[in-house]
């Protein structure tokens, strides 16, 4: 590192925001390849820009090797800031086509197999409605993925499970949390498979069989804990932990494996003859289903529609 500092004056002359643009895109692909073909560059173009940047900073931003371009500590630093800088270029273009036409922008949602299923479909099929210029960008992950790239910036609002305030993730970043409804849990099977259960199958019975539950970090997984803990009954043997949507439903169409799904996620599932529900859950016992928002920052004007659109979708479910 340089002995000597740097000023936000000096950076301001030397850098190009385009250089930091071709460095996120090389951060997150892990790849020059993917940066230039993101970019529009040619390989040797985005290596040159690495390379400039690290002249600039008198220090490596990445390392080389068979697994890609993997950060250096002195790069995940820059990255962070930087991941801010592209959400701020985001959020002001975003400001600046509303402005002018009021129905443009980008919305990047992330979601939770709660909401991914019907809620969120139902929201952008919504807003695409009113405001078909509005680009959405989705990205299903584990909340423990999602709440930090909200803080980040490099997502917009996240939309799903909300987490117990007692849990650490609830108070770790500077989110607020707007509960949109209270959701309950349903044990779920492939339809053909349970075609001569009877109409509901004990929670004991269901659990000498087959299942799969949401991965051990995962908040809902202490939903699932809960649910047999207040039965008296201890976890099943045979699991499969996963939170993939496609998967679980894959998993359960090719053999009798059972898994807990939010009623709202299953109820189009059992509606289109895939799945049955098997057992219900007391009310609630999923817990609160909402939208999460960085607390220092307002909303772009695409994401203040998108929420509206959510709001007026769930105003509507309610009223069935």
């Amino acid at each position: 590192m340089r002995s000597l500092p740097h000023t936000a004056l000096a950076l301001a002359r030397k850098l190009k925001f385009h250089q930091l643009q071709v460095f996120d895109r090389v951060l997150e692909t892990g790849s020059l390849v993917r940066a230039a073909n993101e970019t529009g560059l040619t390989q040797p173009a985005v290596s040159k820009i690495v390379h400039e940047l690290e002249a600039t900073f008198g220090a490596p931003l990445f390392l080389r090797s068979n697994r890609g371009m993997q950060p250096t500590e002195f790069g995940e630093l820059l990255g962070r800031r930087v991941k801010s800088l592209m959400a701020e270029l985001r959020y002001l273009t975003d400001e600046v086509n509303a402005f002018g036409s009021g129905a443009s922008g980008h919305v990047i949602v992330g979601t939770l197999i709660s909401a991914s299923a019907e809620l969120l479909p139902r929201t952008i099929a919504q807003l695409k409605a009113r405001a078909p210029g509005v680009l959405v960008s989705v990205r299903e992950a584990a909340m423990t993925q999602l709440f930090p790239a909200l803080a980040s910036g490099d997502l917009d609002i996240v939309v799903g499970r909300l987490p117990e305030r007692a849990l650490p993730l609830a108070n770790a970043f500077a989110l607020t949390h707007q509960v949109l409804f209270r959701e309950s849990l349903c044990v779920v099977g492939g339809a053909k498979h349970w075609v001569r259960a009877p109409r509901r199958v004990s929670l004991a019975r269901l659990r000498e069989g087959a299942w799969i539950l949401p991965v051990p970090e995962s908040p809902s997984r202490l939903a699932a804990e809960r649910l047999f803990h207040e039965a008296g009954l201890p976890l099943p043997q045979d699991v499969v932990e996963s939170l993939s949507v496609l998967t679980n439903i894959g998993l359960m169409l090719d053999s009798p494996r059972v898994g807990l799904m939010p009623r709202a996620a299953a109820t189009r599932f059992v509606d289109s003859g895939l799945l049955r529900v098997l057992a219900d859950t007391e009310p609630g016992s999923f817990g609160d289903v909402g939208y999460s928002l960085r607390a220092d920052k307002q909303p772009s004007p695409a994401c203040e529609r998108f929420i509206a659109c959510l709001r007026e979708v769930c105003e509507r479910a309610s009223g069935r």
